[in-house]
């Protein structure tokens, strides 16, 4: 067993930001613990440079929680094959832990990334890795519970990131 979390943030209208954390065990990934994070402030959104506005949120998540395994995040480890860094690789850099990046659309350069459908979905999800191999993430994605398309732990902390506890 692989402890694991996922994270994601939100940037309600009003300004700072909601970090979120689903903690729980690969394979599967059943969530075990949950923990949300509020920033007052936060950096201005810049492309190219979006892992500057995320990585302090979810440091900040993940303060103070028992050390996670591995993390998943909302999006691309890397952006092409050369591996150009995505919001992953800057994650996996600064913690020093394997990330898998499960992506919702498509990026056009990220030709490696591996498309996973789940449940009855017909639209994949893209999965991209660093610190373990790149089909063994798209296994852990493809199997983690959950019957539709997002698996459900990334449903969940989705919506503790929006502010949607209940």
């Amino acid at each position: 067993m692989i402890r694991a979390g996922a994270v994601d943030v939100d940037y309600p209208e009003p300004g700072g930001g909601r970090a979120a954390l689903v903690v729980g065990d690969l394979p599967g990934f059943a969530v075990a613990s949950e923990r949300v994070a509020w920033l007052a402030e936060v950096e201005p959104y810049r492309p190219g440079s979006f892992y500057k506005r995320e990585l302090p949120a979810i440091r900040a998540v993940l303060d103070g929680v028992e050390p996670v395994e591995l993390l998943i995040v909302d999006g691309y480890v890397d952006l092409d094959p050369d591996g150009r860094p995505g919001l992953g690789a800057h994650v996996a850099a600064a913690l020093g832990i394997p990330v898998i990046g499960v992506a919702k659309t498509v990026f056009r350069a990220a030709t490696h990334a591996v498309p996973v459908l789940r449940g009855q979905a017909s639209k994949p999800l893209y999965v991209t890795a660093t610190g373990l191999a790149l089909a063994d993430a798209a296994a852990y994605v493809r199997g983690m519970r959950g019957a539709y398309r997002m698996p459900d732990a990334l449903r969940r902390v989705d919506a503790l990131a929006r502010g949607r506890a209940g």
